[in-house]
């Protein structure tokens, strides 16, 4: 007769059985309601998510609207051929990710730093004006914001030509001629709308930080850049990261708005002004040719795609806890 091990609970050459994964079906059956409420939204991220993808065959056609895009001739990759045989290929190229790269780098250091700035503020209610005052050009459109940078840039009537530099003793410039100024102005109107924006988010995840933290560094000693240093930049970084990946994976696609309203399309500028999208507005959209700034289109996406995925791989690499994915 066998015997019962009073520690394991099993008879002597018996091991514990591990259970399996539950089938599909099982897990339907039993949560059958969950799956019902969370039916709508799925039809609507696949009717306007997933659905839309099939227009990318546009790409590899020759659009002709009288049969449709489906009766339309194959021409493969040609559309694609033509977007990088250009001359203007590596001018835009080169355009669009030596802006986006400064954007993303001077708005993670300057919005990160005006938040902790924010945060350490004695008086609260300047702290709030001040994030008002740097949030409102965030809800002005690009066409507002041009005018106001012509307004200053002007030829004749602007404030920069009138006022300033004859102050200065310098002669007018002609701005809207002059592209080798151009890198520097469309970052500082960049940062100066969108700064707002990203500062607050950084300033709500400080604000989340649990004060305990704070007030033991106080107690051992820590100056408040050691505080900054050791406890708020660390404890952040999960938001640094996510907000971080997220514009790599638009670093292919250029503001339209930006590039395109606040130049006011000037074509003397374009060695350092034309980028992706503005290139795919005037050389295809402006002659009606869909299925070449679709190729433009879908290039962006898959380069995008590809970049957040590699950005994430490398930070799961690191920590997997930061990663997005």
């Amino acid at each position: 007769m066998s015997t019962v091990n009073p520690a394991a609970g099993l008879a002597p050459g018996r091991t514990k059985r591990k259970r399996g994964k539950p089938s599909l079906w099982k897990v339907l059956k039993k949560y059958w309601v969950f799956y019902i409420m969370m039916l709508p939204a799925i039809v609507i991220v696949v009717i306007n998510n997933y659905m839309p993808m099939f227009g990318t065959v546009i790409a590899f056609k020759d659009i002709n609207y009288q049969k449709g895009i489906w009766g339309s001739d194959w021409v493969g990759f040609d559309n694609f051929r033509y977007l990088f045989a250009t001359d203007t290929a590596w001018v835009i190229t080169r355009n669009t990710l030596l802006y986006n790269s400064a954007f993303i780098v001077l708005t993670l250091i300057l919005s990160v730093a005006f938040a902790i700035m924010f945060n350490e503020m004695r008086s609260r209610l300047l702290s709030k004006f001040h994030q008002s005052a740097m949030f409102l050009p965030y809800f002005l459109s690009w066409v507002v914001v041009s005018y106001l940078v012509y307004g200053f840039l002007s030829n004749e009537h602007g404030f920069i030509n009138g006022t300033v530099l004859p102050l200065l003793g310098i002669e007018p410039v002609e701005w809207y001629a002059r592209p080798d100024y151009w890198p520097y102005i469309l970052v500082a109107v960049k940062l100066w709308k969108e700064l707002g924006y990203t500062t607050v988010i950084y300033m709500a995840a400080i604000i989340g930080i649990d004060q305990e933290y704070y007030e033991a560094a106080l107690i051992d000693g820590a100056s408040k850049w050691q505080q900054i240093r050791k406890i708020t930049l660390p404890l952040i970084s999960p938001v640094i990261i996510v907000m971080t990946l997220l514009q790599i994976g638009r670093i292919f696609n250029a503001d339209f708005g930006l590039f395109f309203t606040v130049t006011r399309n000037a074509g003397a500028l374009y060695s350092t002004t034309q980028v992706v999208d503005t290139y795919v507005y005037q050389t295809f959209l402006a002659i009606g040719n869909i299925g070449m700034s679709s190729a433009a289109g879908l290039v962006q996406s898959v380069v995008g795609f590809s970049l957040i995925f590699l950005a994430n791989l490398a930070v799961r690499r690191v920590s997997k806890d930061d990663a997005l994915f």
